[in-house]
């Protein structure tokens, strides 16, 4: 037998040490100033999306910026790349995101600030269509990664997950009894702007 699997969707994960009491602080600070938008957020809050331009993020920023260079050079992908825009998001109980992509730029992620196991994990859903137009019986036992039909990501504080733009993702229901603190962000690779 030849066994090859080709057209993989690869997730990348990086966990990180930065100063998140600080960034919890910071972002609840925000949010009394800023009434925030309404995007795929349920219950939820979603600050200006111009939060990479923010001082007080820069070291977050940064982080992400090496991070993203690490996948960068993993995709062989050239030219230049930078930050289109980041937003933090509150997820109090019983708050949650609806699915969705983020067009208009090539990688998105996701860092968490302040998050526990019953806080919402981040779905991610099979990019292939009509997938879902069948779901066949399979033997019992984890038949293997290749064969899930999704992912579901515990939200682990200090962890950075970064995924394609194009693929649909949501943000299960915050089950927990404390808020879900998140910082979202899109790259863009330069001249597709």
């Amino acid at each position: 037998m030849i066994k090859e699997e080709f057209f993989p969707t690869i997730i990348y994960g990086f966990d990180v040490k930065l100063d998140n009491d600080k960034l919890a602080q910071d972002i609840l600070e925000w949010s009394k100033h800023d009434k925030g938008v309404h995007k795929t957020n349920v219950k939820g809050w979603h600050s200006q999306t111009d939060m990479q331009t923010k001082p007080e993020y820069k070291p977050l920023v940064n982080q992400l910026l090496l991070t993203m260079k690490q996948v960068w050079d993993d995709q062989h992908l050239d030219r230049d790349f930078g930050i289109g825009n980041m937003w933090a998001n509150i997820n109090p109980p019983g708050a949650s995101n609806q699915p969705h992509v983020h067009p208009n730029c090539l990688y998105t992620g996701v860092y968490y600030v302040k998050s526990n196991i019953n806080s919402g994990r981040l779905r991610l859903y099979d990019p292939r269509p009509g997938i879902q137009l069948i779901m066949p019986v399979r033997k019992s036992g984890d038949p293997g990664k290749s064969l899930w039909r999704d992912v579901n990501l515990d939200p682990i504080p200090g962890r950075i997950v970064i995924f394609p733009a194009w693929l649909w993702h949501t943000v299960e229901p915050n089950e927990s009894n404390d808020i879900r603190i998140s910082v979202s962000f899109n790259f863009i690779q330069h001249g597709f702007q």
